[in-house]
C-alpha cells in the first residue's frame, strides 16, 4: 500500500512539471500560441538605423578639387608682317614751271596759279612739294613775276583785314606765304596748309627767290 501511493505521487509530480514547462504544442502564459523555437519577446525595429562608428563617410568633391578641363592645344595664329608703305616717288623737277626759280643757286620757291601748286626748291632740285595752295581771288589776284623773301613774321596779323597770318614769309608788301583756308581764296596771298606753311617759314630767308606764274 505504501509502494502504491509513492508510486500515485511520482506521476502526479511529473505531469505537474510537463504542464509548467510547456510542450511543442503548448501554451504561453497569457493563453497565446507560441510557435516552436520563436523567441518570447521581440524588440521593435529602430526608426533611423544606427550609423556604426567605424564606417567612414563618403566625402563630397569640392570644386577646388575637380579634376581641370583640358585646354585647346591649337596653336596661335601667326601675327602678318605689316606692310611698310611705298616710298613716295621724288619730286620731279621737270614738272615745276618755274624757270628762274630752277636757275636760282641756294633755297628758292615756285607758285604755279592756274595748278594750285607750289614747290620748294634747292639747287634746281625740289627738296619739298608739291602741297596746295590757294592764290588771290578775283578782285585780289596774285601778282605774277620773280620776287625775292622781304620779311618772315611768326604770328602776323592784318590790320586791313583783321586777320592773323600765322608764319608770314613776305616776298611783296602785303603779299606772303602764310596759314590760311585752303577751300576760301585769298587778298593776294598764298594760303597754305599749316604744315606747310611752317616747312615755307623754317626753309625760306630773306633774299630767297619767289617765282610766281600763272
Amino acid at each position: 500500500m505504501k509502494k502504491f501511493l509513492v508510486g500515485v505521487t511520482a506521476l502526479a509530480t511529473a505531469l505537474v512539471l510537463t504542464a509548467c514547462s510547456g510542450d511543442a504544442g503548448g501554451s504561453a502564459p497569457g493563453g497565446g500560441a507560441v510557435a516552436q523555437g520563436a523567441p518570447t519577446t521581440t524588440s521593435a525595429p529602430s526608426s533611423t538605423p544606427a550609423t556604426s562608428s567605424s564606417q567612414t563617410p563618403t566625402p563630397t568633391p569640392s570644386s577646388s578639387s575637380a579634376t581641370p578641363k583640358p585646354t585647346s592645344s591649337k596653336p596661335k595664329p601667326t601675327p602678318k608682317p605689316t606692310p611698310k608703305p611705298a616710298p613716295k616717288p621724288a619730286a620731279n623737277a621737270a614738272d615745276v614751271p618755274c624757270k628762274a626759280a630752277l636757275a636760282s643757286p641756294g633755297v628758292s620757291a615756285c607758285v604755279d596759279l592756274s595748278a594750285l601748286k607750289t614747290w620748294l626748291l634747292q639747287d634746281g632740285k625740289v627738296i619739298y612739294g608739291p602741297v596746295k595752295q590757294l592764290p588771290g581771288k578775283k578782285g585780289y589776284a596774285t601778282p605774277t613775276g620773280v620776287f625775292h623773301v622781304s620779311a618772315k613774321v611768326k604770328n602776323y596779323h592784318s590790320k586791313q583785314f583783321d586777320a592773323p597770318m600765322p608764319n608770314s614769309v613776305f616776298f611783296l608788301p602785303g603779299i606772303a606765304f602764310h596759314t590760311g583756308s585752303l577751300s576760301v581764296y585769298s587778298h593776294g596771298c598764298i594760303h597754305l596748309s599749316a604744315a606747310a606753311s611752317q616747312k615755307y617759314f623754317t626753309t625760306l630767308q630773306k633774299g630767297d627767290v619767289v617765282q610766281v606764274v600763272a
